[in-house]
């Protein structure tokens, strides 16, 4: 059954992906960092949600994170290529439709984890 993105099924869906995968739990094996996502433009208003990676474990869920390490911002429709991997991170940055505040050097040690997350997205079967 598809999941709506950005809903709470989807946080759970993902989440439970991100768990799954050995080669994202191998990319953030001694990782900390407690990152904030911002969906702008989603039906007049904004959607946010969190990713915590502590010890070799992901959370993720909606809402706002206490002492974010970086906070992700990007428009629903960024999201939706980003997902989808019809756009790369670095290139979503440079163009400036992914912008970035907070702890760079910490997201820049998850680039590569990061990396697979529309391999992974692709595993589920999300409703955009």
């Amino acid at each position: 059954m598809a999941v709506r993105f950005l809903s709470p099924e989807w946080a759970e869906a993902f989440k439970a992906a991100l768990s799954a995968d050995p080669t994202f739990r191998e990319g953030i094996a001694g990782q900390r960092v407690r990152l904030q996502n911002v969906i702008t433009d989603v039906n007049g208003g904004e959607v946010r949600y969190w990713v915590r990676i502590e010890d070799g474990e992901v959370d993720l869920g909606l809402g706002d994170i206490e002492a974010p390490d970086a906070t992700v911002t990007q428009s629903y429709e960024t999201a939706v290529a980003l997902a989808k991997g019809e756009i790369e991170q670095v290139s979503a940055f440079m163009t400036g439709k992914l912008k970035v505040s907070g702890d760079l050097i910490k997201l820049m040690g998850l680039q590569g984890p990061f990396a697979s997350f529309p391999e992974i997205m692709g595993s589920l079967d999300v409703e955009y």
